[in-house]
């Protein structure tokens, strides 16, 4: 249930996790522990990386060429890119984001255009891979009139130009004063093309799965009575770096704390009888893992199990739904209507699944589509989600099962294998 970085740390002198920003979404820290201590399950595990295969540049050829064809198919004449996932996707170009824009046209017809600061010119083309076209713009020239005069050389000055929805509005604003096209989403392009993964990037995705899962083994035969959640989400972190993924973050919560789906600051000390929820993941090669597991510490009492099994029927009846053809949101409600028929919620309230059952996920934690009310996008062999439909019962405890999943041709396929039982957190 994650964004794509490890969240940003609330107390000083944290490392690991914690030191890497993008995961507002998160309030807890994680203890990165030192490598000399870190505890034996942890430090006998070795890198899992070996024969992992990067993104070639011919797939990226290749994603280019469906860009435009799902440009012409949506009368789009030329896409705009900022720094971020996108502009990776499509080029392997990673680039900082600054008040200077570095930006890539890629139109429908020819080659994409880099424009970029001049003194970083040199670094640009190092960068690039693919084939294309450099303007470069002096710090007292404008970088929109260089979209405009590259949008004017290929005829479609007064074009459709489609703009990645994270573009930051000053550069929106820029293009649309420098400019005469229409501006509008880009999203038909590249949600079109990143939905729907490839062969080589489900094999990445499959190879951080496994990564994760082996460190949650690892991490969880280091659980003992008074450790808080702070040591355990650091040995998660320790246990994915050491196996070989990167930006590696770990969200755990104990007892009541679990019932808040993005944890707390409160510090936690396991106990007896605790329900431990960790919710993990890690990058490889740019694309992303994310499991939670939820267990007890100890004996698991009649009202944990009932919940947890309910929780297990809720994730299995959304995998049931995630069939090709099928909306995005019949996915969310098959989950949630066996969570509201146990006399929970209705709806996203608690106790019960206050949000949506699953994300996309690729090279970012969350990516579009989702499995939530109101989405009526048509599944279709490539795509990737979560499959996570916790139950919060706030006083009590909360129950998560996150396991994901890929659209096959003949159906859902999860990239790791379903908890069993509370008691036996893996297969």
């Amino acid at each position: 249930m994650t964004s794509r970085r490890a969240f940003v740390g609330l107390m000083p002198g944290l490392v690991g996790a914690a030191a890497v920003s993008g995961r507002g979404d998160r309030d807890q820290p994680a203890i990165a522990p030192d490598p000399c201590t870190l505890p034996p399950p942890i430090r006998k595990l070795a890198p899992m990386t070996a024969g992992i295969a990067p993104i070639t540049a011919g797939e990226r050829r290749a994603r280019l060429e469906r860009a435009r064809q799902l440009m012409a198919e949506h009368r789009v004449d030329a896409i705009l890119l900022e720094p971020g996932t996108s502009l990776s996707y499509f080029t392997g170009v990673e680039w900082g984001l600054s008040e200077r824009p570095f930006l890539m046209l890629i139109p429908a017809q020819g080659e994409p255009t880099c424009i970029c600061p001049a003194f970083e010119e040199a670094r640009a083309r190092e960068r690039l891979n693919l084939s294309v076209e450099v303007r470069v713009w002096e710090e007292d020239e404008s970088p929109y009139e260089l979209v405009a005069g590259a949008l004017r050389d290929r005829g479609i000055a007064t074009g459709r130009l489609g703009v990645e929805e994270q573009a930051r509005f000053f550069v929106v604003d820029g293009v649309r004063a420098a400019t005469r096209a229409e501006l509008l989403s880009a999203t038909p392009a590249t949600v079109g093309c990143r939905s729907i993964k490839s062969a080589a990037e489900l094999a990445l995705m499959q190879r951080a799965s496994d990564l994760t899962i082996a460190a949650f083994r690892a991490s969880f035969a280091t659980l003992r009575a008074g450790m808080t959640q702070h040591e355990l989400s650091g040995n998660m972190v320790a246990a994915q770096e050491r196996l070989g993924g990167s930006d590696p973050w770990a969200l755990v919560a104990f007892g009541t704390a679990s019932a808040f789906p993005h944890g707390t600051t409160r510090l936690q000390k396991l106990g007896e009888g605790d329900i431990v929820l960790m919710d993990a993941g890690c990058a490889l090669e740019g694309y992303q893992s994310d499991i939670t597991r939820t267990t007890v510490y100890g004996t698991p009492t009649r009202r944990q199990i009932d919940v947890w099994n309910l929780e297990r029927r809720a994730q299995d009846a959304a995998f049931a739904a995630a069939r090709i053809g099928a909306t995005c949101e019949s996915v969310d409600t098959a989950a949630r209507q066996v969570i509201t028929d146990a006399g929970f919620g209705p709806g996203y309230k608690v106790p019960g699944l206050p949000h949506r059952t699953g994300h996309g996920i690729g090279m970012d934690g969350h990516e579009s589509p989702n499995f939530v009310h109101g989405n009526t996008t048509v599944l279709a062999a490539g795509m990737c989600f979560s499959d996570e439909p916790t139950i919060a019962i706030y006083g009590e405890f909360g129950i998560r099962l996150e396991d994901c999943l890929y659209l096959a041709p003949d159906g859902p396929r999860f990239f790791s294998a379903q908890s069993p039982a509370i008691d036996r957190p893996f297969e």
